[in-house]
Order: C-alpha cells, then sequence, then structure tokens
C-alpha cells in the first residue's frame, strides 16, 4: 500500500506520546466531578454500543423532521420518533476542524487547542488534535470497546494526527474536506484510492459501518460515521443521482444520506443490537451554500444561529423515551459526558470537560442548563442563556459577489476532484436570512420571540446585556485555570 501521499510516518515516539497513561487525574464536567473507578474498567455483556453519526455542512433545515418544505428524509425522521430530538443544539464554531474536536473530547476549543482548520492544498499542516487530548475513541478502546472512525477526520492529517493513534482501532475515509487536495482515502495509515470519485462516497463510508458493526456484533463497539456529504462538492450514486434536473443535486445528496441512516438501523436492527445501541446524528454545523439553516439568519461560518445550531437526535430505545422534543439550549460538549454516563463508564482524566450529562434533561427530569457559548478563529463570538443570545462582537453580514464572474478554487476539476460539475451551489443559493451590515459590536436577541435575530436588544435591556457578559467573564475566567 502507498503511504499518504503527503507525509511519511513518523518517529515512533511521537505515537507513543498517546498512551493512556496521562489518565490520571479527576475529569471535571460543568464544576463537578465526573464518577471515578479508573480507565479501562471491564465490559459487561450488557454495554450499549455507540454509534454516531456526524454530518457534514448541514443544515438546520436540511432534514424533514426539522423542516417540513425540505426533502423528506424519512429514515431519520423514524429515528427522531424512536429518540429524542434537541431543537437548540449548538456546536462551539461555525466551521468543522474545531467542532469536530469538542464533539470527541468534550471541550471548548480554547481549551483542547484546536481554532482552525487543517488544510493541506493550503500549506496548514501543522493544526491537529494535541497528543495529550482524550478522545472518546480514547476512552471506548480502554474500556474494552471495539472503535472505528468512517469518513472526514479534520482533525489533522500529518501522521501523529491520525485517527489510529487517537483512540481509533480502525480508520477508513478522508482525513479533511472532500474538497482539499489530494482527495484520497486512507485506511488506517495507507493510502487506498486516489483520485476518488465521490458519487462512491457515501455508499462506501456505508458499507464500511455496516461491516464493522456485523464483524462486532458480539462484542460492544464505537463507530464514529463522518459523511463527506451534504459539504461540498456534492456527489450522489447512481441510485440517487438525477442528471436530468441537475439544479436538486443538493437534495439527491440528503436523500442518500438518509437512505445510509436506514441501512445502519436495518443493520442493528436484523442484528437484534438496535435496543441496546446509542445512535447520535448530528451535524458539525450550519450549512454552505444550497443547503437550509431552517429560517435562521446566516450560514457555516457565521455565529448567527444558522451557522451554529444544528439538528441533533439521540436514540437509546433500553433507556430513554422516544418521540420526545427538547427545546433546552444544549451543546455538543455535552454528548462526551451523555455517552459516559449512558454506558457508565467512569473516566480519570487530567482534562477538563466543558459539558454536562444530558440523561436527565432528556428523562424530561431536569429542565435547566449551563449557558452555551461560541467562537470564532481564537475569540469568543456568544453566550445563550434560556431565550437570551449577546453578541460580543459584530458577528458580521453577507458582501454580495459577482455571479458571473464567480468560481469555487476547490470546484469538481473531473482529475483531482471528481463529482459532478453541473448542480454544484453558488452564493445565489444562500442557505439562510442573508445578514446586512450592523454598526453595533455587542448585540442582544430573544431567540423565542425572534428566532431570525432581527431586532437588536441590547439597548432596550441593559441588565440582560450586563448578566451574559459575566457570564462571559467567568468562561474566560476558566480557560485560565488548568484545563
Amino acid at each position: 500500500m502507498q503511504l499518504n501521499l503527503l507525509y511519511e510516518i513518523t518517529a515512533i515516539s511521537t505515537i507513543m506520546a498517546n498512551i493512556r497513561s496521562r489518565f490520571v487525574l479527576a475529569a471535571t464536567v460543568a464544576g463537578s466531578a465526573l464518577p471515578l473507578s479508573g480507565i479501562g474498567s471491564p465490559v459487561s455483556p450488557g454495554k450499549p454500543n455507540v454509534v454516531i453519526i456526524l454530518a457534514d455542512d448541514m443544515g438546520y433545515g436540511d432534514i424533514s423532521c426539522y423542516n417540513s418544505k425540505q426533502v423528506k428524509t424519512p429514515h431519520i425522521d423514524k429515528l427522531a420518533k424512536n429518540g429524542v430530538r434537541f431543537t437548540d443544539f449548538y456546536v462551539p464554531t461555525p466551521y468543522c476542524a474545531p467542532s469536530r474536536a469538542t464533539l470527541l473530547t468534550g471541550r471548548f476549543p480554547l481549551n483542547h487547542g484546536l481554532v482552525q482548520n487543517p488544510a493541506p492544498d493550503a500549506g496548514i499542516n501543522d493544526v491537529g488534535i494535541a497528543a495529550d487530548e482524550i478522545t472518546l475513541g480514547n476512552v471506548f478502546q480502554e474500556a474494552g470497546y471495539r472503535t472505528k472512525c468512517i469518513g472526514k477526520w479534520h482533525l489533522g492529517h500529518k501522521p501523529e494526527y491520525f485517527p489510529v493513534n487517537h483512540g481509533f482501532d480502525e480508520y477508513f475515509g478522508i482525513l479533511y474536506s472532500n474538497d482539499m487536495r489530494p482527495v484520497q482515502l486512507i485506511e488506517n495509515r495507507d493510502t487506498v484510492e486516489y483520485p476518488v470519485d465521490q458519487q462512491f462516497l457515501t455508499q462506501k463510508y456505508t458499507r464500511k459501518a455496516i461491516e464493522f458493526i456485523t464483524i462486532n456484533k458480539n462484542k460492544p463497539f464505537f463507530l464514529h460515521l463522518c459523511h463527506a456529504m451534504p459539504h461540498k462538492p456534492l456527489a450522489a450514486s447512481a441510485r440517487f443521482y438525477t442528471p436530468e434536473t441537475p439544479g436538486d443535486l443538493y437534495a439527491d445528496v440528503i436523500r442518500e444520506l438518509d437512505w445510509s441512516v436506514g441501512e445502519i438501523i436495518k443493520t442493528l436492527k436484523k442484528l437484534n443490537l438496535l435496543e441496546n445501541t446509542i445512535v447520535i446524528f448530528m451535524s458539525d454545523n450550519g450549512p454552505w451554500y444550497g443547503g437550509s439553516s431552517g429560517g435562521f439568519k446566516g450560514m457555516k461560518a457565521t455565529n448567527w444561529e444558522g451557522g451554529i445550531r444544528v439538528p441533533v437526535i439521540i436514540s437509546y430505545p433500553k433507556v430513554l423515551p422516544d418521540n420526545t422534543k427538547i427545546a433546552i439550549p444544549c451543546w455538543s460538549p455535552d454528548i462526551f459526558p451523555t455517552l459516559l454516563s449512558l454506558t457508565n463508564i467512569s473516566v480519570q482524566s487530567p482534562n477538563k470537560l466543558d459539558g454536562s450529562d444530558l440523561t436527565e434533561i432528556m428523562k424530561g427530569k431536569q429542565h435547566t442548563h449551563q449557558p452555551v457559548f461560541s467562537m470564532h478563529n481564537n475569540r469568543l463570538m456568544t453566550v445563550r442563556q434560556g431565550d437570551w443570545k449577546l453578541f460580543i462582537h459584530n458577528p458580521g453580514y453577507f458582501k454580495m459577489v459577482d455571479l458571473k464572474t464567480w468560481k469555487d478554487p476547490r470546484g469538481p476539476d473531473g482529475t483531482t476532484i471528481i463529482a459532478p460539475v453541473t448542480g454544484q451551489a453558488t452564493p445565489a443559493s444562500y442557505p439562510g436570512i442573508i445578514p446586512v451590515q450592523s454598526e453595533n459590536e455587542i448585540q442582544l436577541y430573544n431567540l423565542r420571540e425572534d428566532p431570525a435575530e432581527s431586532k437588536d436588544l441590547s439597548g432596550v435591556h441593559p441588565e440582560i446585556v450586563n448578566e451574559l457578559l459575566q457570564e462571559i467573564k467567568k468562561f474566560e475566567a476558566s480557560f485560565t485555570e488548568k484545563n
């Protein structure tokens, strides 16, 4: 097998730096210690499996259980009917890598340190997940689970950052976004396909996921399935692609992702694993052009609701209620402690967690949550508490482009990026309410009354502004503590 085309494998000492000997101190969740019994306690036969299905750039309004006007997604809708659907769930950044690292570590980007996207074709190569970060893969691996990551990683593409060095027994996928050259499929540490015809990606990832589940049906497993779609370039297999109507390529892609979810659930059910499997479906951030924010303002790369509020569904029939909707604002750092709770795994870790266990919220026994924050680049941008959202920096606006001359430099070219040329989205298809220019640095919105963030109330409710500024200050102070 050919090694990764970009880099040679680094010295064994770099890999060994990631050994789990660092699990020595008490982990903290929202200021309280997690129960401790040591990492790697024996797995009982009843331990639940865990499957996280992470879509890339899927908007809040891209699936029909969140947006009835969207293309029908019956399999995802059924997952929501059989589980818990969050309506006010946030990611910490409106772009990929920091958000993905937070999901896997339970830590805000300013704590885990990955605040920008690695990009091989832009020369951003020395950016990735730190060796001492503890991922869900590490936790489940040490607890006796079989672990696999499939699809987009984007936590670094040099060998020391590979998934197999951060808690995953196996990996198959593209290490970064599917529009970053070279687009190549990696299996564990080796390049196995280049170039990549992207019309087959969703099917390949689904097939690999089903194989992994089937092989490990008699032992607990953790599957992190990170689809490339609907990140650009859009591509779907022949079964879903409708070239006669190129204007609905995005819908083709969504329908195939829905099919994939259905195949995963069908496999779990066939193997009698569904009742004892925690399934999480979510997106890493808001949509790019062509998607739908579900009526919110902004899009990917903005801290408006359209960039950071994402669809999240959690199903665990054995424990959690079905057909339940949660409107309490929650966020992706909560996934880590929630999974530890649901799997009854205790962790000893030096790394401070930023989320809370959502189990009681999902069961309807708790109705409050800590404030949730978002950031852009290396600075905090927003805090949401209850109905209120405060911007502490100007959130920006959409700068119009000349559609006649606009060209995506990472668009399909038929050789290095292989996907349909026609039907790709452009700035003409803005996915949400278009933000207009504002001079105000600090802006306050009541999202229950004004989900479109259209009326700045900072001048009307200075007391709310001050309360939320205090929450920002407390959160900022936590970064100076041991993290």
